[in-house]
């Protein structure tokens, strides 16, 4: 009988990125870096990090640059692939020079992406919410879907993991790899049993020596829990989860009446969508570096067991340690 030990080392993620675990430190945005991604290849897992958490394509080459150093592990990266990122086709191009190994699409068709990337032997996972989208993608060539579920941090998606992840299995082809709702051995079990080749484990993360982010915001992770975190509006016009500050409370997290107006509007709702974007990055940034009223912190239900801050090594240690029992 194959035991759960044996079962971290053979899912199909691990053979695809050639990891010891089937985890990956999921993209967080402002929060992954350099540092956190080295550690997390060191612990036998992957991890991946948004190209916009870099200001100019020098400081992204260099940062990936210094992951290649100083491991020999899979490097992912994660795009954003529509019309609002006005760096995608840099960032891309980057991506192929550098020879990452895998990259992660969101908000966005991935059909460019997994043109530039196929010939050059990078693979390409694509966020996905249902079945439809998810067919999508992989009649375009992709290599394996992220089910972005209920429980995940950041933009989440409508579905539970427990009928997302067995819907996409059945209906789809290609691994399926469960993002949302994982800090634990004992959950990252519960989504392989439904299916998934692995886990996408992103807020837990947050509270680590190696994330670049301010004090206080990595003490909110352990500080706040599962019934903290709301969706709000007010930061990209989509459903994004936050902690529920005072601050988060106070502003509300729906969008005023004349957003919501020009939103509907077809001529205007990708650039009102692009500027809420910008807006909201602006808080975001302001709020992650620095201790201020305003608050907003990005974060998943996932922090719920989240106790200390501790190293990157450490959480993945424990959580592969309550897995493996």
């Amino acid at each position: 009988m194959t035991n759960s030990k044996t079962k971290t080392k053979t899912t199909s993620l691990c053979e695809i990125l050639n990891i010891k675990y089937p985890v990956i430190m999921a993209p967080m945005f402002l929060v992954s870096n350099a540092d956190m991604l080295v550690e997390a290849i060191k612990s036998g897992i992957t991890g991946c990090v948004p190209a916009h958490n870099y200001r100019t394509d020098k400081q992204f080459r260099e940062a990936i640059n210094t992951i290649r150093e100083k491991t020999s592990g899979s490097i992912g990266v994660n795009l954003i692939v529509n019309k609002s990122n006005v760096k995608f086709q840099q960032q891309l191009k980057s991506c192929v020079a550098l020879k990452v190994d895998y990259i992660i699409t969101s908000l966005g068709s991935p059909e460019k992406t997994i043109e530039a990337c196929k010939p050059n032997g990078i693979k390409v996972f694509c966020d996905v919410i249902d079945v439809k989208y998810a067919k999508k993608v992989e009649a375009l060539g992709c290599d394996a879907l992220i089910a972005v579920n209920k429980e995940a941090g950041g933009h989440c998606g409508p579905t539970p993991a427990n009928i997302l992840i067995p819907e996409l299995v059945k209906e789809c082809s290609i691994p399926v790899i469960s993002a949302g709702g994982v800090s634990n051995g004992k959950q990252m079990k519960q989504m392989l049993e439904l299916g998934a080749c692995g886990i996408s484990m992103g807020s837990p993360f947050i509270a680590t020596h190696e994330a670049g982010v301010s004090e206080t915001y990595k003490q909110a992770i352990v500080d706040y829990g599962a019934k903290d975190i709301v969706l709000t509006e007010k930061l990209s016009g989509s459903p994004c989860t936050v902690i529920n500050t005072p601050y988060v409370q106070k502003v509300g997290t729906k969008r005023n009446f004349i957003e919501t107006l020009l939103s509907k509007n077809k001529k205007l709702k990708k650039f009102i969508k692009m500027l809420m974007w910008q807006k909201g990055t602006k808080a975001l940034k302001k709020a992650a570096f620095n201790t201020t009223y305003d608050t907003v912190w990005c974060a998943g239900p996932s922090i719920e067991g989240v106790k200390s801050i501790r190293p990157v090594k450490l959480v993945v240690a424990e959580l592969i340690e309550e897995f493996e029992q």
